[in-house]
C-alpha cells in the first residue's frame, strides 16, 4: 500500500526526531494555469513542545524551477543551471536540515521559523552527491 502523502514522515538526525511534511501551493490564473508555485518543507521537532517548526520555502523565480505537474514530479526543486533536490527523499530533507542548522537554526527555538530554501539548496545538493562544492576543502 502506498504512503499517504498527507501523513507526516519521521526523520532522525543529530540525536533528535522530527516529523516532516511537504506541501505544494500556487495561484490559479483565469486560464487555469498555475502561477507563483512554491514548495514548503516543514520539520516539526519531537516530542511536541520541544521546539517550533522550521519551514523551508522554495518559491519559483528566474532560473529556478518548482514544478507541481508533468513532466517533472512533485517535490522537485532546483536551479535551471545548477543543483536540484527531490524534497520527497528523506536524504534531501536531512541535507536541508543540516544546511539550515549550519546557518544557525536551532531546533529548540520555540517559535516557527521560515527560511528561504534557495540559499540552502547548493550545499544540500552537494552533500547529497558527496561533492564538497566550491567552498569545500
Amino acid at each position: 500500500m502506498p504512503r499517504n502523502p498527507r501523513n507526516p514522515r519521521r526523520l532522525a538526525a543529530a540525536g533528535r526526531v522530527y516529523l516532516w511534511t511537504l506541501r505544494h501551493s500556487h495561484r490559479v490564473l483565469n486560464g487555469g494555469r498555475s502561477a507563483d508555485c512554491r514548495e514548503t518543507l516543514t520539520l516539526y521537532p519531537q516530542p511536541v513542545g520541544t521546539g517550533g517548526p522550521l519551514r523551508i520555502v522554495f518559491a519559483e523565480g528566474p532560473g529556478r524551477y518548482v514544478p507541481g505537474e508533468f513532466p517533472l514530479g512533485s517535490g522537485d526543486v532546483g536551479y535551471v543551471r545548477g543543483g536540484s533536490l527531490n524534497l520527497h527523499e528523506p536524504g534531501a530533507v536531512r541535507a536541508l536540515l543540516d544546511a539550515a542548522s549550519a546557518l544557525g537554526w536551532q531546533p529548540g527555538e520555540r517559535r516557527a521559523v521560515e527560511v528561504d530554501g534557495w540559499p540552502l539548496l547548493e550545499a544540500a545538493a552537494a552533500a547529497r552527491t558527496g561533492d564538497p562544492g566550491p567552498a569545500g576543502p
